[in-house]
């Protein structure tokens, strides 16, 4: 596709969020972490917490003040704030945990990000997470027994039923996080002239940030350039992978070889033989096996390939739903475009023409890193510690 065209996608397949009948064992989810003094006696108000602009002679000084929405989703609503104590910008993001389904992303994304033990410059960070009900506020912590909230919302999720009663008032997630100046990947690039360093930079933080959530057993499930943001902080954009309502923490996979011994690394073999069952994701992103509902990490890897080589040919589409102009590479079938995950689980044999367009700036290294990416075998596609080397390869060589 010619740079600047866009195609209307037919009407998107939108999928639903996992199915709330998988039930979940916590303890299995879950790596312990040190639960914090969080008593019930440690409710503090609502307001003492998150306020609308900057109050002027406030009984007590709030914690963060929201100064305006910034995005909104069928689930919740985001704020940029600002930290009262240190005047820091964040992000907040305020989720209605009411019903099953929006209970189990709220959790997802809590457990996938309280769970790195270390900061990653390329994954968004999360400040902390506050559980709202009632007007009172409590900070969420791993495997705090002692706030009946939280088991509540994790009762919901595992049962996959509503565990409040209708005349009880509803819970929020508050999630605070950093904030990204920058705009989403597709506000980033299609704003601005193609440009081949921010190319090659991109490319590479974005392999490294899939590696470190999957060296920390996490697969994202939800790759796509509305989930990665843009840092300017520093004066050169940074990616933050971000959004991880539909992530899965695989637990258990490190092992010991007795107890006396160091732990034994054996996630680059492990999290790719973690076999998934729910079809969740952006159709654009999803991989050939996430349509069957049976995939492993190595999705993630796809929907990241899908993800590079729209953003080094400007390929776009206009969603069907929000109108917007977005970034996703597709395949043609008469007078529709069609995802090539699902055009590959049509046609395995089908040969993907990268690149698409004739005159292209597109390396052969590239080009070949790009085709393994694409496999429609994920046993054929580069594991994400391998991609990581590789991309590092491609771009000295450009």
């Amino acid at each position: 596709m010619e740079q600047g065209r866009t195609t209307r996608r037919r009407g998107c397949k939108r999928l639903e969020p996992p199915d709330a009948s998988m039930k979940r064992d916590v303890s299995k989810v879950l790596r312990p972490l040190p639960v914090e003094n969080n008593d019930e006696d440690e409710l503090i108000k609502e307001e003492y917490c998150f306020s609308m602009g900057f109050s002027k002679k406030p009984a007590r000084v709030p914690r963060y003040s929201l100064l305006r929405q910034v995005g909104r989703g069928s689930y919740g609503v985001v704020y940029e704030a600002v930290a009262r104590s240190s005047g820091t910008r964040v992000a907040v993001k305020k989720l209605r945990c009411d019903a099953p389904e929006t209970v189990e992303l709220a959790l997802a994304e809590f457990w996938a990000l309280a769970s790195l033990e270390k900061r990653h410059e390329n994954v968004v960070h999360l400040e902390e997470c506050v559980l709202q009900r009632d007007g009172m506020a409590q900070k969420m912590n791993h495997g705090n027994q002692k706030c009946k909230q939280y088991l509540r919302l994790v009762e919901t999720s595992l049962k996959g039923e509503r565990i409040f009663g209708h005349s009880e008032q509803p819970s929020y997630l508050w999630f605070v996080m950093e904030f990204c100046d920058g705009g989403d990947l597709n506000q980033y690039i299609l704003s601005r002239r193609p440009d081949p360093w921010t190319n090659q930079s991109f490319m590479k933080q974005l392999t490294r940030a899939v590696a470190f959530l999957h060296k920390n057993n996490i697969v994202h499930r939800d790759l796509k350039p509305d989930n990665i943001l843009i840092s300017q902080k520093s004066g050169t954009p940074v990616i933050k992978v971000a959004d991880f309502g539909l992530s899965k923490v695989c637990a258990g996979l490190g092992c010991f070889e007795d107890a006396s011994q160091e732990q034994v690394n054996k996630n680059t073999v492990n999290i790719n033989k973690f076999w998934l069952s729910s079809a969740c994701g952006s159709d654009f992103f999803m991989a050939p096996e996430v349509w069957e509902g049976h995939y492993t990490a190595k999705a993630d890897i796809f929907a990241l390939g899908i993800i590079i080589w729209a953003m080094i040919e400007r390929i776009t589409f206009i969603d069907a739903d929000s109108k917007r102009e977005l970034l996703g590479t597709y395949v043609r079938q008469g007078a529709e475009i069609i995802p090539v995950g699902e055009a590959l689980l049509e046609n395995p044999k089908m040969v993907l023409h990268i690149p698409q367009r004739t005159r292209s700036v597109m390396s052969e290294g590239v080009k070949r890193l790009l085709q393994d990416m694409l496999a429609v075998n994920p046993q054929d596609r580069p594991d994400a510690f391998q991609l990581e080397v590789r991309m590092n390869q491609v771009t000295r060589a450009v």
